[in-house]
């Protein structure tokens, strides 16, 4: 539907998250609902909430005929990149943490919905988990607002897996969807499974027709039996069985705790669940050391004096979690440069990533010790902001590739045409969405040959795969 950049307001000097529209807003999104009636949606459900477990909305409009909704930039990791790294870890979310996530959640949905806002899409990938261990609801794209105009949009888009039967039998809905979607939530970080899987049509089928297995009658899970009767209760089947309110689904929480829930994430879990790069390592690159993921030894293809002097200078950053995390990362990296442009990934802030490249590229090539000597790539550049869009690096050309079909060295030196700048700026778009216009004519006054023009566009994109295939695509357009 859209596309997030991370941006700043110099007014008021703060980075927030500006969410655009890169489809048509006529485009349909559902049943007799438009791309732009969500959108609008979202800005309106949210923008009406204060609260600090709810994403806050500053401002939306229209700049440029693109559609944009400026809200605050949360950093954090989503629930659903750390119910999978607890089942790939084999280590459960701690109850206390369970506890903490729920609570967190109804105390935000109690906000809401006592302002006539039902979510409707609760689910783990719309909740943040804050490095400080706090929860942050997100995404209010098809949220219903009560007493609004559209109090029908998008009535049967949502996850199926965490829709209430009533959403799919066409019944009256109220506040309780997000209830019963906040069992799901719950059931899921207790089991590390949804109640009812499968495909669309079998998992409608199942939360109408078929009864719960309630959590302690899943094998190997008979501790979870104090929760049977608060996951029963949310995702009863009859909208009137269920808790009646947020704030009754906390009471039963609580009585199930027997105290209130914890305010905060536990450190350790934030710490020991944070989530891995997503690039493995490959064919050789496997060693001894990363054989086994889950294991907390040192990895032998480092040395101890390498490793101390990478976790001094991310600590610089990040404070104490350095340690673990480098241990976590280096178990998957065959070198320490390959490890450094992993770690930079892990760095939200984009001055905090560049100031570690920086510091560690130094020190791969001025130190000369140990296996500090960077024997392979230098540290991938940060991701260009809008402040370095006039400036970015230029890729180098794969060795012998020419620069386009059938082109040489010549080739590179022919200006970019107006059929080739048309052309590159429709695939750019595909990658980096609207902004792709002002980034065209910020690379064109600076690179007008197309080589180097191409290769600016190229740079937009942080991603190094997608960025290599914009790059031979980009090679292909004719002038």
């Amino acid at each position: 539907m859209g596309v997030v950049y991370l941006g700043h307001d110099p007014h008021i000097d703060r980075q927030v998250a500006i969410k655009t529209m890169r489809v048509a807003a006529s485009e349909d999104a559902g049943p007799g609902v438009s791309y732009a009636d969500r959108f609008r949606n979202e800005a309106r459900a949210a923008g009406r909430l204060q609260h600090p477990g709810i994403v806050a909305v500053y401002d939306v409009g229209q700049d440029a005929g693109v559609d944009y909704i400026a809200m605050e930039y949360v950093r954090g990791n989503t629930l659903s990149r750390y119910i999978a790294q607890s089942e790939a870890d084999e280590v459960p979310i701690n109850d206390d943490d369970v506890a903490s996530i729920i609570g967190q959640l109804l105390e935000a949905l109690d906000h809401a919905h006592r302002l006539g806002v039902w979510h409707r899409d609760i689910k783990p990938s719309n909740l943040i988990i804050t490095p400080d261990g706090k929860v942050k609801v997100s995404d209010f794209g098809i949220a219903r607002i009560e007493s609004a105009e559209l109090t029908q949009v998008a009535s049967l888009i949502g996850t199926p897996a965490y829709m209430a039967p009533e959403r799919f039998q066409g019944r009256p809905i109220d506040r309780r969807v997000d209830l019963y979607a906040a069992g799901v939530v719950l059931y899921q970080m207790l089991t590390g499974r949804v109640p009812f899987s499968g495909p669309a049509e079998s998992i409608v089928y199942k939360s109408v027709h078929e009864p719960l297995v309630l959590p302690s009658r899943l094998p190997g899970l008979h501790r979870l039996a104090a929760w049977d009767e608060i996951i029963a209760r949310a995702m009863a089947k009859d909208p009137a069985q269920r808790y009646a309110d947020a704030g009754q689904f906390m009471d039963g929480l609580e009585d199930t705790l027997g105290r209130l829930h914890p305010d905060t994430v536990s450190e350790g879990t934030i710490t020991a669940l944070m989530p891995r790069p997503a690039v493995a390592p490959v064919g050789e690159a496997a060693t001894a050391g990363s054989a086994n993921p889950g294991s907390s030894a040192l990895p032998t293809h480092f040395s101890a004096d390498d490793l101390a002097q990478v976790v001094a200078r991310l600590g610089r950053h990040i404070g104490p979690m350095a340690q673990v995390l480098v241990r976590r990362v280096a178990r998957g990296c065959p070198d320490l440069p390959t490890l450094h442009a992993r770690l930079a990934e892990q760095l939200t802030d984009p001055a905090a990533r560049l100031a570690f490249q920086h510091e560690v590229q130094a020190l791969a090539t001025g130190t000369g010790r140990g296996g500090m000597v960077a024997t392979g790539a230098p540290v991938r550049a940060a991701a260009p902001t809008a402040s370095a869009a006039g400036r970015q690096p230029t890729l180098p050309s794969p060795a012998g590739a020419p620069t386009q079909p059938g082109g040489g060295a010549a080739a590179a030196q022919v200006p970019a045409g107006p059929a080739l700048v048309d052309a590159a700026q429709r695939l750019l778009a595909r990658e980096v969405g609207p902004i792709a216009t002002l980034l065209v004519k910020k690379a064109l006054a600076a690179a007008p040959l197309r080589d180097a023009f191409l290769q600016r566009l190229a740079a937009a994109v942080d991603d190094p795969a997608a960025r290599a295939r914009l790059l031979e695509a980009l090679r292909r357009l004719p002038d």
